[in-house]
């Protein structure tokens, strides 16, 4: 797992920046928009860091989206503009700190469920969100780390084997 930095906040801020101004920027559902923004080639671009080197905006980012699937008003729930910059940000901040693409981490996590998970979790730290809703699913992807809590384990058993 890889710590956030100074690039990552600024990543996680432009996303969720994004994320926030779709709320009234866009016709279209906000779980329709996440799943484009989530599989569009601009989010390849902040997955790679590369955005980093640009003067890029948030409105830049919607216009690439829009450019990509074309403009759409499919769907009629909408989540608040707090809700999505907290989606926006806990989605690049899952994928920053555990280096997985956007697609991989929109398949663990559904907007969906991190809307109902808004209201819990927002006031927390980033990484104990992301912590906890791995739990939840069953999953620690975090193999070193995992590696290490077992190995642990195994010494604390043979040590109390040995006294036996």
């Amino acid at each position: 797992m890889k710590k956030i930095d100074k690039s990552g906040l600024i990543l996680c801020e432009l996303q969720a920046k994004t994320f926030e101004l779709s709320a009234e920027s866009l016709s279209m559902s906000s779980e329709i928009f996440i799943r484009r923004f989530m599989n569009s080639q601009i989010s390849k671009v902040l997955d790679s860091g590369d955005i980093l080197e640009t003067n890029i905006q948030a409105n830049d980012l919607l216009e690439r989206v829009e450019e990509q699937y074309g403009p759409s008003n499919y769907g009629k729930t909408k989540f608040s503009a707090d809700e999505l910059y907290w989606i926006g940000y806990i989605y690049r901040y899952f994928s920053y700190t555990y280096e997985k693409s956007s697609l991989q981490v929109y398949k663990i996590v559904k907007p969906k469920e991190l809307r109902q998970l808004y209201l819990p979790y927002h006031t927390i730290d980033p990484a104990q969100a992301i912590e906890r809703i791995l739990e939840a699913h069953n999953q620690k992807l975090d193999e070193d780390e995992e590696i290490y809590r077992q190995l642990q384990i195994l010494k604390t058993i043979r040590e109390k084997s040995a006294d036996y």
